[in-house]
């Protein structure tokens, strides 16, 4: 096994101003409002890698499986991939909040494991419901 990857825990970002090739194509990153209305929907990006042009694989063999969107640490939404089919992996979820919370997006790497970002990567965010 790597250094770079865990496959028995979350993987996170280990300088985030030094982003490792590894950690570019396997970050998930949030794109949301940062303010939204109490109980109205919205919608959340989430994208995995493309940092810098390093792309996740589509191929048999090596694939994202899935992506989940959290608040806070409560799974909310969750999206399937299938290798090769799928195009890319990038995926819009339609969401409500009833409080403000901080949204986080995890992925999973049928090789590398499961991936989170944080605040910083953009696979975090902090979301403020008015």
């Amino acid at each position: 096994m790597s250094e770079e990857f865990s496959l028995k825990e979350i993987n996170k970002v280990k300088n985030p101003e030094n982003l490792t090739a590894m950690e570019k194509k396997h970050l998930p990153i949030i794109d949301a409002p940062s303010t939204v209305e109490k109980g109205k929907p919205f919608l959340v990006k989430v994208k995995v890698g493309g940092i810098d042009g390093v792309e996740h694989p589509n191929m048999l063999g090596h694939w994202i499986n899935w992506v989940e969107l959290y608040a806070g640490e409560i799974p909310i939404a969750k999206v399937n991939f299938a290798p090769i089919i799928s195009d890319g992996y990038e995926v819009t979820f339609k969401i409500s909040l009833e409080e403000s919370t901080v949204l986080k997006a995890r992925e999973y790497c049928n090789l590398h494991g499961v991936w989170e970002g944080d605040e910083i990567t953009g696979g975090a965010k902090k979301i403020t419901v008015k």
